[in-house]
């Protein structure tokens, strides 16, 4: 509601209606209904001239010819951009050769392994754009985020001017933060859901209109059924509102809480993107969604039309939320965490040279979109017959080798060309998975949740690279067990933080799935434990690591035997904490713990990036090392449990079932490692 959109489409409507030079325009957003609604918001301004279409997967061949050849303004989403558009640009070559504007919406999703697709994927339109003699002004918008600027420079390729005044209207905001555990009722603490539903319950009753974010699909059904059952009343005034509902039912409750019906809705934080609607008086988070900046997209829901409004933090079990609950200032000061993307990632990189040389033979030329990352690139490719050197009076030619056009192996949303499809028995595609992750998300019987809705897989045939899923009930979650053995294969870097040596470079981590638990989702209580017998993972990736010399362990007073779960303890409390430092998820990285690792010559912990070639993670997570490791110490020392909880050293994603884990031990050895204090 800031305008943002604005900055974009008047700009397109002047140079598209130009009556001497008029030009094209192309907009990317990452999904389909963002681009519907700004096909809408462009037909609002009545432009005469202004032809705007979409192009997507959903546009049939007729309509994909009209496009081509009517329309000056082009909607669309990277996939599109990549496997329709850049492989066949000679049929676009009159909209290529006026394009004024680039339009990337949403920049703030554009991280990681998706995000070094994009970067790649502008490069390659930018280079197209040369070769029909135009030179487009490309605009971000983003919701808030750290480092905005750098962000998008990294992913065009351009210097970019950071626009970060809001001048939108804003009300008065009273923020609250909530820890459940302190809100006693006659049968003992209430639950975060029991609390969230009780807050959203009052709300509503007192007239004010009400967005509830949960953190996952099953939570928003358990907060709404808790709303029903104590408070039968409201039972047609709440309502959920989640991936999974029909597109009408999702509109049929957007115009009920518009109109004023509706006084509640219960929402999945996945889709804080996709409603908006004015008028909302409060918001209430059940749970950290992850970083600052979802914080405060989030929380910004209400208050739209200037008036008063509130936010409420329920606080759930995770380190990061009770960090927030003893450091209430660091909600208000602490700025939002910046996002990271690897262009250098070859896992990511080779594919889209391979890409660009079959748009436009590469030539050394070339180094001014990819600098000196393009001739090992190119160099990979021949090697492997992807890609063949031809000779020219003005140096050598690479050119595409093989039959096909190399887009369609490329999963935009993967770091890796290697991709197990996951579908039903009919062949009826439900997503896609990294072959290097596939036994450890999609190993039989694992329940796969895919846009909120679960699965569970049937077989997994790695040879075929297929995983076959049924529909699931959603009653129960897996967790993988695995062995996991890891080498550092390269040093990039080095410092001390405290008595540890901080460091960052390329491992090796070679993973094997030995069996699953199955958990209740709403209890967390486990169901059962299942073997399996699947062959060993290899990834090649980027990682950081701390490497603890002897005398630390001897300060810290830890005995052989308590070694592995004091850094086990430490590991799961520092990945917990990260994404205080950059835009991830917990599911995004990885973690080790070792008495004893080679390359160190000493007890490590490594983090690592889940991702082939690395998504950037571990190189923000090197710069913010001390900072980490001091809030990671702090997380230790204010958790009241004695022995381990989900609130400090306990992790839903361990590989060995949280065994073993040493709290005191964790304490003690970052305690003897002197670590500075300014966090």
């Amino acid at each position: 509601a800031s305008g943002k959109s604005l900055c974009y489409q008047l700009p397109i409507a002047e140079c598209v209606t130009d009556p001497i030079r008029p030009g094209t325009a192309l907009a990317l957003f990452p999904t389909k209904a963002l681009a519907q609604d700004q096909l809408r918001a462009l037909g609002h301004l009545d432009a005469p001239g202004l032809v705007a279409s979409t192009y997507d997967g959903d546009t049939d061949p007729d309509r994909r010819a009209w496009v081509r050849k009517h329309a000056n303004v082009v909607l669309t989403n990277p996939e599109m951009l990549h496997n329709g558009l850049l492989p066949h640009h000679g049929r676009w070559a009159t909209f290529l050769m006026r394009l004024r504007y680039v339009v990337v919406d949403e920049l703030h999703v554009l991280r990681g392994v998706f995000g070094t697709h994009v970067a790649h994927l502008l490069r390659r339109l930018r280079r197209l754009c040369e070769h029909y003699g135009s030179s487009p002004t490309f605009v971000f918008t983003s919701a808030t985020i750290g480092r905005p600027a750098e962000l998008a420079s990294d992913l065009a390729g351009l210097p970019v001017e950071e626009v970060a005044d809001d001048g939108s209207p804003r009300g008065e905001r009273l923020v609250a933060l909530v820890d459940p555990r302190r809100v006693d009722t006659p049968d003992g603490p209430r639950s975060p859901n029991q609390v969230t539903a009780g807050l959203v319950a009052d709300l509503v009753r007192s007239g004010h209109r009400t967005l509830a974010f949960c953190r996952s699909r099953a939570g928003t059904e358990v907060v709404a059924a808790e709303i029903t059952r104590r408070h039968p009343d409201l039972a047609k005034r709440v309502r959920p509102y989640r991936a999974g509902y029909l597109a009408s039912e999702r509109r049929e409750t957007e115009a009920q809480l518009f109109s004023g019906t509706l006084g509640g809705v219960i929402a999945t934080s996945a889709l804080e993107l996709g409603i908006d609607v004015g008028g909302l008086d409060a918001v209430v988070l059940n749970g950290f969604p992850g970083t600052i900046a979802s914080m405060w997209q989030q929380a910004g829901r209400a208050g739209r039309e200037s008036q008063p409004s509130l936010a409420v933090l329920v606080a759930g079990e995770d380190q990061l939320d009770h960090y927030f609950l003893h450091h209430p200032a660091e909600v208000f000061a602490r700025a939002p965490e910046p996002a990271v993307v690897n262009p250098a990632n070859p896992y990511v990189l080779d594919p889209h040279l391979a890409c660009a040389a079959y748009e436009q033979p590469l030539g050394h030329h070339d180094e001014r979109w990819w600098s000196h990352h393009l001739d090992d690139g190119v160099r990979r490719l021949v090697v492997a017959d992807r890609l063949r050197l031809r000779p020219r009076h003005d140096g050598p030619r690479a050119v595409w080798a093989a039959r096909g056009h190399p887009a369609r192996g490329i999963g935009m949303r993967s770091g890796s060309s290697q991709e197990v499809v996951i579908a039903f028995a009919d062949g009826t595609l439900v997503g896609t998975v990294d072959r290097a992750r596939a036994c450890d998300v999609v190993h039989p019987g694992a329940v796969y949740l895919h846009r909120g809705r679960p699965y569970r897989v049937v077989e997994l045939d790695l040879d075929a690279g297929e995983a076959i899923v049924e529909p699931d009930d959603g009653r129960e979650y897996t967790l993988a067990r695995t062995d996991v053995q890891l080498r550092i294969t390269g040093t990039d870097q080095e410092r001390p933080v405290g008595r540890f040596s901080l460091g960052l470079g390329t491992v090796e981590v070679t993973s094997r799935v030995t069996g699953y638990q199955r958990k209740n989702v709403l209890t967390g209580d486990i169901l059962g434990v299942e073997d399996l017998h699947l062959p060993p993972s290899h990834l090649q990736t980027r990682g950081v690591w701390w490497r603890i010399p002897h005398e630390v362990t001897e300060r810290a007073e830890l005995t052989e035997r308590q070694l592995p779960g004091a850094l086990h303890a430490a590991e799961h409390a520092a990945i917990g904490i990260l994404p205080l430092f950059t835009i991830c998820d917990r599911w995004d990285v990885g973690g080790v713990s070792t008495p004893w690792l080679h390359e160190l010559d000493a007890p490590g912990v490594v983090i690592y990036d889940g991702y082939p070639g690395g998504a950037g993670i571990a190189d923000l997570a090197f710069e913010a090392g001390h900072r980490q490791l001091a809030a990671t110490l702090d997380i230790l020392d204010r958790c009241g449990c004695r022995r381990g909880c989900p609130s400090c050293v306990q992790s839903p994603k361990c590989g060995s079932l949280n065994e073993p884990l040493d709290k005191a031990g964790a304490r003690a050895l970052l305690h003897a490692a002197d670590l500075p204090h300014d966090h």
